[in-house]
């Protein structure tokens, strides 16, 4: 996780992230400095593992905060570097990143997309694909953000089988990143379905979703907007699974979702107000999960 420098609404991003409000709030970055510490604490109190890295005021990068956006990490210790659509989200990949996360964890290859930049096509890590790291599918809805022949060379490179549909919010625009509309779990995926205007790629997902034994839990329009899609299951020190959601998105749900929910891991949540207005993004974002493998402690 990236503690921001200089956390702030990103107009290069607005103009195709809906999610993104702009106000006249003052004190944005206090406030959304506040909230990130908040949610870490919560995170280590439940046990969790959190490598915090300080951002740096330069150069300005906004939206550090969502470092998920331009790099990935995976089982083999492999990690991806990704094209990024907004020019100055492209100054967010800091090797100081990389380094701190080669402290303790293994790095053996890496993988670097950001050339398509130069054709103005991108896809922004597990923003733009929601993995299934279990059966090794990438699902990706296409945007601005999310380039098709990206994913495939993605998808060619990591051995995953990319799956492709399209998605809108209710004013008919293409949703920007695939994890505010869809979280996968080992069990169960939370989906907004009624984004998907194509019946065939409901059909398809829902086969999906049967082929590889996940519950399907359906969310609105109006809880989507509320980032109830834009959450992540984690696994604590002693093996423990959480699912990790913003208090908005936990409040949009209803009591049934909650129970279902919780019937295969308990939900924590935190306050994210500022940062889910601001920056249009909300708990999923701000966590790059590490799935390298560990070094032995000296």
């Amino acid at each position: 996780m990236i503690r921001p420098a200089a956390f702030a609404f990103n107009p290069e991003t607005a103009v195709n992230n809906s999610f993104q409000k702009v106000s006249d709030q003052l004190n944005v970055h206090q406030m959304a400095l506040q909230e990130f510490d908040d949610f870490v604490d919560m995170l280590r109190l439940n046990g969790i593992h959190v490598t915090v890295i300080q951002d740096t005021l330069e150069p300005h990068t906004p939206d550090s905060i969502f470092p998920n956006n331009w790099v990935s990490f995976h089982e083999d210790g492999t990690i991806v570097v990704y094209p990024m659509f907004a020019e100055n989200r492209q100054l967010e990949r800091s090797k100081n990143v990389i380094e701190k996360v080669n402290e303790t964890f293994y790095i053996r290859t890496s993988i670097d997309l950001t050339e398509y930049e130069n054709k103005k096509i991108y896809l922004e890590g597990t923003g733009s694909m929601v993995l299934d790291r279990d059966n090794e599918f990438a699902y990706a809805c296409i945007s601005p953000r999310t380039s098709p022949s990206v994913l495939y060379d993605f998808c060619d490179a990591m051995g995953y089988r990319p799956v492709l549909f399209n998605a809108v919010d209710q004013n008919g625009n293409e949703i920007y990143h695939t994890n505010v509309m869809m979280c996968l779990a080992d069990e169960y995926v939370v989906i907004c379905m009624d984004a998907i205007t194509e019946d065939v790629q409901k059909e398809m997902l829902r086969h999906k979703f049967e082929e590889t034994d996940k519950e399907i839990i359906y969310i609105s329009l109006e809880q989507m907007n509320q980032f109830a899609g834009n959450m992540l299951q984690v696994q604590n020190i002693a093996g423990a699974q959480f699912l990790v959601m913003s208090t908005q998105a936990f409040n949009s749900l209803t009591e049934d979702q909650i129970r279902q929910l919780q019937s295969f891991n308990p939900i924590i949540h935190s306050s994210l107000n500022t940062i889910e207005k601001n920056g249009g993004g909300s708990a999923r974002c701000m966590m790059a999960e590490i799935f390298l493998p560990l070094k032995p402690k000296e």
